[in-house]
């Protein structure tokens, strides 16, 4: 039987730098647990663009499709802000998106009690805090049609349409009602079925998907009142499912409680293949960073567990990424703070290597 395969893209700014700690757990994995990946590694955003003058090569897209799951780093940097649209570094990841067709990603928000600190909120709040949203990704306001600018008087008009069908409402409720069964069987589902006919059309979907889930306690909410709760109190909530838009807002909402974005990993998911493997895509929630680029300043975590969350979801390892989230956890409880984590003047921060090499260390001692 072959190795599992995995491509990494480690994109632009920071990418590079924490894919690099990555790979060392990666062959970590593949020396001490006969953990074995087939690893191939490709371009995205402006290091493809600067290559091949396309963020997302036509080859790397055909790699994408074929391999069991995609790690990336992250894309973009001011360098290509002068760039027409259709060719800016993000629209690389969202090819990457919507020709795999990954339509439900997974942003958990957890906050390690090592860190509760550092959250903008009290520590009782989020002290203990382990949500996931769930994020509708090829649909929605991002690529419903018509759109565009056009003239319109003597002004320009915006156009952005969100459109929803019931099929794209339905699966990724159910992989929200999956995940939810696998956790606290507690779902908030979050629309503007006020305002909105999108809204009224999703609560519906939703509602009917609930039937065949009957031992999951599923709620509805707005989803402004929902950003409202999310700071108010929100370890009420378990699994939270919601569109496109709504989704990206809630979710780097729902970051910030837990003090850093350099924490927070991803995945995005769709049809299973033909092995049964759903195709996959995992990424930091964090971007590029350019202003720390090069400087072993940032900090890898979010996508070391970037990968965690490939050997539960792609792999059907959980035994193996619990090791890996702990190894992090341990690393955070004894005190290694790469600059991100440190609000203590006159203490030196771990350098990107430092921290991956600490985390190696983790995984050593858990033999």
């Amino acid at each position: 039987m072959s190795n599992p395969s995995l491509l990494i893209l480690p994109g632009d700014g920071i990418g590079p730098e924490v894919m690099a700690e990555v790979r060392k757990v990666i062959d970590w994995f593949g020396a001490k647990r006969g953990v074995v990946f087939d690893v191939s590694e490709d371009l995205v955003g402006g290091a493809a663009y600067d290559k091949h003058g396309t963020p997302l090569h036509d080859d790397t897209m055909a790699k994408a499709q074929e391999v069991d799951a995609v790690l990336l780093g992250a894309v973009g940097g001011p360098k290509y802000d002068v760039l027409d649209f259709s060719v800016k570094p993000e629209r690389g990841l969202l090819r990457l998106r919507k020709e795999m067709d990954l339509y439900s990603n997974l942003r958990p928000a957890q906050c390690f009690d090592a860190l509760a600190d550092f959250s903008s909120l009290k520590k009782d709040v989020v002290a203990g805090l382990d949500i996931m949203i769930v994020r509708e990704l090829t649909s929605g306001v991002y690529f419903g049609e018509p759109r565009g600018i056009i003239e319109e008087g003597n002004e320009r008009v915006g156009i952005n349409t969100q459109r929803y069908t019931e099929s794209e409402i339905d699966r990724a409720a159910r992989s929200a009602f999956e995940l939810a069964m696998k956790r606290g069987k507690k779902l908030c589902s979050m629309e503007k079925a006020n305002v909105m006919e999108s809204g009224i059309l999703w609560r519906e979907v939703v509602t009917e998907v609930g039937k065949d889930y009957p031992e999951v306690e599923l709620s509805h909410m707005y989803a402004d009142a929902g950003a409202m709760q999310l700071t108010r109190w929100p370890k009420q909530f378990d699994v939270i499912v919601t569109d496109n838009l709504f989704g990206d807002l809630l979710s780097d909402l729902a970051a910030m409680l837990t003090g850093s974005l350099g924490m927070l990993p991803s995945a995005s998911l769709g049809a299973p293949m033909a092995n049964g493997r759903p195709k996959a895509l995992y990424e930091p929630v964090h971007g590029s960073a350019p202003d720390i680029a090069g400087q072993g300043k940032a900090n890898p975590c979010a996508c070391i567990l970037s990968f965690a969350m490939a050997l539960r979801y792609s792999f059907d390892l959980g035994d193996e990424a619990t090791r890996l989230e702990q190894a992090v956890e341990k690393v955070l409880a004894d005190g290694v703070r790469t600059a991100d984590l440190l609000n203590e003047e006159g203490r030196t921060p771990a350098s990107t290597s430092e921290m991956g090499d600490a985390v190696v260390a983790a995984l050593e001692a858990s033999l």
